[in-house]
């Protein structure tokens, strides 16, 4: 891929994603790459300055070279918003040759007030101008202000980030939420000796792809705990995504099986680490939450919280030199780099009362109500709407097959959730079952 140029940052509070680019607002028009369609509604409300343009799915350079070359081109200010990492090679050479500002898209580390996405809107986002936060091959925005930022001058930020943490840690917050079902101690069992919690990962993910180097798949990660934690509990936790099949599955746990303890019940990350001494990951993000929790932490990859000193690395970060305190790290991942937003309104808001939100709707869980699919007497679902009687008949199967979440997004709308399903058997089955749409 071309070398990508991006904006270049004047300010940490640029760097930290707070300022909208220097060119007038309304002039800018946004060509957004990899916004599937759920995605473009909180798109739109999040950034009612920008004037979005939505690339197709499976663009091609022939598409790119005929058609939206042109139209960025022809647009005086430009720039493109791209979810993920993979922006098509064409558009990595026009942004390059014209300096085309680019921005990279993830949700941020505080997302949703349910156990996943659940193609929901995010309550936050990391905007980066350089690339995503978990790739580890160059310097992101989210890399520069932790090597740079003077934490121990702001000492505003700090005492906010002391509070944001013990706001977190007081109502089991994490990246993803939801009412507790059962106790460390009823999936576990009883402790009786060093508990190690090893947390798998979506093998093929972008964040493994490019956050971790040399090749690691979450069977070498069980061998490598259960070698240098002999004696120990070793919990393996796969990736739900993948116990749901959702999304595939690189490495058959039950080859691992002998050295560990699979954890298949889900549990909220808060809940799952609340009696756990050491934790084993590649990049996950449960890796920083139990550094929170003062749990300590072996990272087999390089995620954004690795090589500042306060994690047991095993693949080297050369330009990430200065140690960092637990609350620095906070402070700039949390506070300064990602943005918040109210899912309804759009409106810009803080970490403290997107946290103050969520702890609001688990403690008052009908307040997070399940949507159910609108009859229709026409549309995609047939003539008189009558796929819709398949709800009742394919639920059970999605189930079996998944989680409750899954099942909650089936009826909310089968159409869109068979069309995002990573696996291509699926989505013919949605296809054969939902034609239309």
């Amino acid at each position: 891929m071309p070398t990508i140029v991006t904006r270049q940052h004047t300010s940490t509070a640029e760097v930290s994603g707070f300022t909208s680019p220097a060119r007038t607002a309304r002039q800018i028009r946004t060509f957004a790459v990899h916004a599937t369609e759920w995605k473009r509604p909180f798109l739109e409300r999040y950034f009612p300055d920008r004037c979005f343009h939505f690339l197709p799915k499976a663009i091609t350079e022939r598409d790119i070279e005929r058609t939206w070359g042109p139209r960025i081109l022809a647009e005086e200010q430009s720039e493109l918003f791209v979810w993920g990492l993979e922006l098509p090679p064409a558009l990595a050479a026009l942004a390059t040759a014209r300096n085309i500002p680019v921005w990279f898209i993830e949700d941020g580390f505080v997302r949703s007030a349910r156990p996943s996405a659940s193609r929901t809107p995010p309550l936050s986002l990391a905007l980066d101008g350089r690339t995503a936060y978990f790739d580890c091959r160059k310097r992101s925005d989210l890399e520069v202000l932790l090597s740079t930022y003077n934490f121990e001058m702001d000492q505003p930020l700090m005492a906010r980030a002391r509070a944001g943490i013990e706001l977190l840690l007081e109502g089991g917050i994490s990246k993803y939420n939801g009412g507790r079902q059962k106790t460390a101690e009823e999936v576990y069992g009883a402790k009786t000796g060093k508990r190690v919690l090893v947390v798998g990962q979506v093998e093929d993910d972008a964040s493994i792809r490019y956050g971790c180097p040399v090749p690691m798949t979450n069977n070498d990660l069980v061998r490598l705990a259960a070698a240098e934690q002999e004696g120990s509990q070793i919990l393996y936790r796969p990736h739900p995504d993948v116990l749901s099949r959702v999304r595939p599955a690189k490495s058959d746990p039950s080859e691992v099986a002998h050295l560990c303890e699979i954890v298949t019940e889900r549990l909220p990350i808060a809940e799952a680490l609340r009696t756990v001494d050491h934790v084993y990951t590649i990049t996950s993000l449960a890796g920083f939450e139990a550094l929170l929790r003062g749990i300590r932490v072996t990272t087999a990859g390089c995620p954004f919280y690795s090589g500042w000193g306060l994690t047991d690395d095993r693949q080297p970060s050369p330009r990430r030199g200065r140690p960092l305190g637990i609350e620095a790290l906070f402070a700039g991942a949390y506070l300064l780099y990602p943005r918040y937003f109210d899912p309804e309104t759009g409106a810009r808001t803080s970490f403290e009362a997107t946290v103050t939100n969520i702890r609001r709707q688990l403690e008052e869980p009908e307040g997070v109500s399940r949507s159910r699919p609108a009859w229709r007497a026409w549309g995609p679902y047939g003539i008189l709407g009558w796929r819709h009687l398949l709800t009742t008949a394919v639920t059970p199967m999605i189930r079996r097959m998944g989680n409750d979440r899954d099942v909650e997004d089936f009826r909310a709308d089968p159409i869109r959730f068979f069309r995002s399903l990573s696996d291509r058997r699926f989505r013919i089955i949605g296809r054969i079952l939902y034609p239309f749409g």
